[in-house]
């Protein structure tokens, strides 16, 4: 069976070197972390979790092998493989982007735990905000398939209604990104409930215009 998404050097280079790295990082952080890490921070930055060592050092490369390992397998699984080599581009740009971003988080959290001060409550939205940038700025190259882009009942059913939808929220995407590096200035009770707000508009606005859309087209 051939890959739907033609897999070479040029397209794994940079995940399976992040993926090592992170492999031979986490040996050093057992070696040096506390009996307890910092693993996880409130909407203050506060720390408000800990972690065993072993956890901390290990969890976070083995998830993002796994993550890898799902980007490799689902254009098998999709019963719409034979549209990924039509958006191949985006894909590899998504599974390298999701890869950099769980390395990175992976090394704030190693960082933490060898007891550098890091803003984790300023970086981690930030990160966020620049991956909602980028996935926003590629959502509207998505092709129809079942498990990327925004996938409603309307949108499976409708080329039409697919596309306009992924570009709105692909559009939306963007904007809460915005909202996410700019926005750490705010206070930290507005900043989230911003934030949480931005995520509400993000799930239900392309839902109901991919509705409202598919709708309209269907009377015509």
């Amino acid at each position: 069976m051939s890959n739907p998404i033609k897999l070479n050097l040029k397209t794994e280079l940079i995940p399976i070197a992040l993926i090592l790295v992170s492999l031979a990082a986490s040996f050093y952080f057992y070696t040096n972390f506390p009996s307890t890490v910092p693993t996880h921070w409130n909407y203050k930055g506060e720390i408000d979790g800990w972690s065993s060592k072993a956890f901390a050092a290990f969890f976070f490369p083995i998830l993002n092998i796994g993550l890898y390992l799902l980007f490799l397998v689902i254009p098998y699984l999709d019963p719409k493989k034979d549209r990924y080599q039509q958006f191949a581009k985006v894909y590899h740009v998504f599974k390298n982007l999701f890869v950099i971003f769980m390395t990175a988080i992976y090394f704030l959290v190693g960082l933490a735990g060898l007891g550098y001060s890091v803003s984790v409550g300023s970086i981690v939205p930030i990160s966020v905000g620049v991956l909602f940038l980028i996935l926003g700025n590629y959502m509207g190259k998505i092709k129809s398939n079942w498990f990327m882009g925004i996938r409603t009942p309307w949108t499976l059913s409708n080329e039409t209604v697919w596309n306009k939808t992924n570009r709105l929220g692909g559009k939306i995407f963007i904007l809460v990104g915005i909202l996410l590096i700019v926005g750490i200035v705010l206070p930290p009770a507005i900043f989230w409930g911003l934030f949480i707000v931005g995520i509400a508009i993000t799930v239900i606005v392309p839902m109901v215009y991919s509705f409202v859309l598919y709708k309209k087209i269907e009377k015509k």
